[in-house]
């Protein structure tokens, strides 16, 4: 392996845990359903099997609290509301997104505004102060170049994220 996913590392232990908390709500469900089917056909002979099946679920809502206790899982508050009003928690992730999506493009859009405005003052100053806006320029092409001849040094890329290269 590269040494990021490899079989010689244990499997971190927080996903284990989720995974046999997992495992303990399908057989909860699956209990649950065998109930249901004890309940609605019920019978006196079939007391004993209902109550082996309540003292299972019993058992295993236990198991389950156990297991918990190793998972520490921050679920927000609005996913549990939507869960309790009966509605699909994907419906949460997708307003995020899109309001994430939305509020990049507002910011996008004033990116797009200051751009142009400064455009437009260089423009306007160039015209009244050639031999200045001459000199900016200089300045900023020699303030760039070192800016970016630092990241480079540096391994940062010029919008400050780290310049990572893959191994391969």
């Amino acid at each position: 392996g590269n040494g990021v996913q490899g079989g010689d590392r244990p499997e971190d232990p927080s996903k284990q845990n989720l995974a046999q908390v997992t495992a303990s709500i399908q057989r909860t469900l699956g209990l649950l359903h065998q109930l249901n089917l004890n309940v609605s056909s019920f019978s006196s002979a079939s007391q004993l099997p209902l109550l082996q099946r309540l003292n299972a679920l019993v058992a295993e809502l236990d198991t389950m609290q156990k297991l918990a206790e190793g998972c520490n899982i921050q679920v927000p508050m609005e996913v549990v509301n939507l869960i309790d009003d009966g509605k699909n928690p994907d419906e949460f992730t997708r307003d995020v997104l899109n309001s994430c999506i939305a509020k990049n493009q507002i910011t996008k859009g004033k990116t797009d505004a200051f751009k142009s405005l400064r455009k437009h003052l260089l423009e306007e100053l160039e015209e009244a102060f050639p031999e200045d806006i001459e000199a900016y320029r200089q300045i900023r092409a020699t303030s760039a170049a070192e800016s970016k001849r630092l990241a480079q040094s540096q391994n940062v890329l010029p919008n400050g994220d780290s310049n990572v290269k893959a191994e391969h």
